[in-house]
């Protein structure tokens, strides 16, 4: 049913469930499972320096990663990682796209607190403009 399944994060406490959701879902199928952590450029103010923030996010981008490498890796998944750069949502599209993706599994919530209420979430705008299945996970106890 399903051969390439998608997990974007962001490395936050929240996208654990989601995680161990794609992983149960790519060890169920026997699919390859594409673990993703994108770096948000809008996140990075024009007037700082932005080098140093760069490197900062990538650093973040790959401990996320690490972790589900690592996790997968025990678990006997085949996991592919990337980081792309630009708008988290397009980017998670464009990475479902260009890989054929099956289904893309992702948390309800993820690092930013008033930037979901005033943009609309990430997941949010997954949901309404992938083409492909989107499954999401609600972080434990959240309302």
């Amino acid at each position: 049913m399903y051969e390439r399944i998608l997990l974007p994060t962001d490395g936050s406490e929240a996208s654990n469930r989601a995680i161990e959701q794609a992983m149960d879902l790519a060890d169920t199928y026997d699919a390859r499972l594409y673990a993703i952590s994108v770096i948000d450029q809008s996140a990075i103010p024009p007037d700082v320096r932005a080098d140093i923030l760069y490197d900062e996010l990538q650093r973040e981008c790959e401990r996320a990663l690490k972790d589900i490498e690592m996790r997968a890796s025990d678990a006997g998944i085949d996991v592919r990682t990337s980081i792309p750069q630009g708008t988290p949502y397009r980017a998670i599209l464009d990475f479902a796209d260009d890989h054929d993706i099956d289904l893309i599994v992702m948390g309800t919530h993820g690092r930013r607190g008033i930037d979901r209420y005033l943009l609309g979430s990430v997941t949010e705008k997954i949901v309404r403009l992938s083409d492909r299945p989107v499954l999401t996970v609600r972080m434990s106890g959240s309302s």
